[in-house]
């Protein structure tokens, strides 16, 4: 039985960002979240979006994060 390791490979394609989650949940009172930056409808989105919704999620979260002060732990 072969077991998935973080340093298997990803079986997405390469084009497609990884999840900006961070597990650091916490939905602030515009419902953004503190750990990655998304607002709550991005979060839902996510995993129906194309590559190029994501990407786009990607740089609104890093925004924000940015706005507020906090270094994003997103891949460029």
């Amino acid at each position: 039985m072969r077991r998935h390791s973080a340093d298997s490979e990803d079986p997405r394609g390469q084009d497609e960002p990884r999840s900006p989650c961070v597990r650091r949940c916490c939905l602030d009172d515009q419902d953004i979240c503190c750990g990655c930056g998304r607002t709550l409808q991005e979060i839902l989105d996510w995993h129906g979006a194309n590559a190029e919704r994501q990407r786009q999620i990607l740089a609104l979260a890093r925004q924000r994060l940015e706005k507020r002060g906090h270094r994003p732990a997103l891949d460029p």
